[in-house]
């Protein structure tokens, strides 16, 4: 993937729509405040006659769903809900045959959808329920969360986990539409939007060195919403479809939109994933920081952008080291385990996602098992 140096420029507009190119499966993501209000105006004139199952978690129907209902309802839209427990463990065996028993026992057809209400726990359920019921329903995603919004919506990467690891299971299934209400970003705690940020500095950090530039000036405006945060998130967006497009699934440059994700993908395995010790975005963010240190161990990245990066993290509230996870530290053993489950493993070999500085990192194929143990029991030590 090229370096793209586009620099946010100009008074960012409060409305905007990012457009995945995917031929005839091409969609639209749209960016607004009070979106959630005009959901069933805009499914309705993508999706005329549409019904839907509406799949939420209790924390966040009990919050939205109410104005949901209300907009499809308006728009003449039939929808029965679909409420699973919040957190990590809904996305299993279980929470799935949940959600596709209550679908087809909605007598929901081929031609309807599955809407997902929630973060990207309960946008992977969703999608992989559309994605194999009734061998493939409509699906759209309402993301309520930073992290959902700018990451796990967009792309069609759908699933659950296994025992074995995260997000082991699942299908590429697009969405037919993304509705990314910003306001509803206002109900999140300060630490679940510090944990989606790091979603958010990930672009910039692949190959938008410029991204960072005006993250790393404008990342308290971010913070406290308003024209900055809507413009994160479309520039976000944008980064993200333009890899989807190239590379849907994820047979080449898309696997460096994993920055971080194999560190912390383990890191979250040893946490159980105990939402209360490590949540997806911190393991994210840990996983970055490593991957940059380990990338200037090997003489690759310069000491200053691992500085950099380090420090911009931490202003965000973000944790960068193993030992900022609660509790015990974990094992080299067991972390070393975890990453040779990583879904990039090819053929036993471990794949990573490396960097040569801010804005330049790369696909680094069959990276010494040995050298990352020998690193992860200098960081544990540390």
């Amino acid at each position: 993937m090229n370096e793209m140096s586009a620099k946010p420029a100009g008074a960012p507009l409060e409305r905007r729509t990012v457009r995945v190119d995917l031929a005839d499966r091409s969609y639209d993501i749209l960016i607004h405040q009070g979106l959630i209000d005009e959901a069933g105006a805009e499914i309705a004139a993508r999706m005329p006659g549409v019904r839907l199952a509406v799949v939420s978690d209790e924390t966040v129907a009990g919050l939205h769903l109410e104005r949901l209902s209300l907009s499809l309802n308006a728009a003449g839209i039939e929808h029965v809900p679909v409420i699973v427990p919040a957190g990590e463990g809904t996305k299993s065996y279980d929470g799935l045959i949940r959600v596709v028993e209550a679908v087809i026992a909605a007598r929901l057809e081929r031609g309807d959808a599955v809407l997902a209400l929630g973060g990207g726990v309960v946008g992977d359920l969703a999608g992989f329920a559309a994605a194999v019921t009734r061998r493939g329903m409509g699906f759209i995603q309402m993301p309520t969360s930073l992290l959902a919004q700018v990451d796990s919506s967009v792309g069609g990467k759908t699933g659950i986990n296994s025992p074995q690891g995260k997000n082991l299971v699942g299908a590429f299934h697009q969405p037919a539409l993304v509705l990314a209400d910003t306001a509803l970003l206002d109900t999140l705690s300060p630490r679940e939007f510090a944990a989606g940020y790091a979603e958010v500095v990930k672009y910039g950090l692949i190959d938008r060195p410029d991204f960072f530039e005006w993250l790393d000036a404008n990342r308290q405006s971010v913070f406290a919403g308003g024209t900055a945060r809507t413009e994160a998130i479309a520039l976000s967006c944008e980064a993200k479809a333009a890899v989807v497009a190239a590379d849907e699934h994820e047979g080449g440059v898309r696997a460096l939109l994993n920055l971080g994700h194999t560190f912390g993908h383990a890191l979250e395995k040893f946490a159980a994933y105990d939402t209360a010790r490590l949540v997806h975005g911190e393991g994210v963010a840990i996983g970055m920081a490593l991957a940059h240190r380990y990338s200037a161990t090997e003489g690759l990245c310069p000491e200053g952008d691992v500085a950099r990066v380090e420090a911009h993290l931490k202003a965000c509230g973000l944790p960068t080291r193993i030992q900022d996870i609660p509790g015990d530290a974990p094992s080299v053993e067991a972390l070393m385990q975890a990453i040779g489950q990583d879904k990039k493993v090819a053929r036993g070999k471990l794949t990573f996602i490396l960097t040569r500085g801010i804005g330049r990192a790369f696909i680094a194929r069959d990276v010494d098992a040995g050298r990352i143990a020998n690193f992860l029991s200098t960081e544990l030590a540390a």
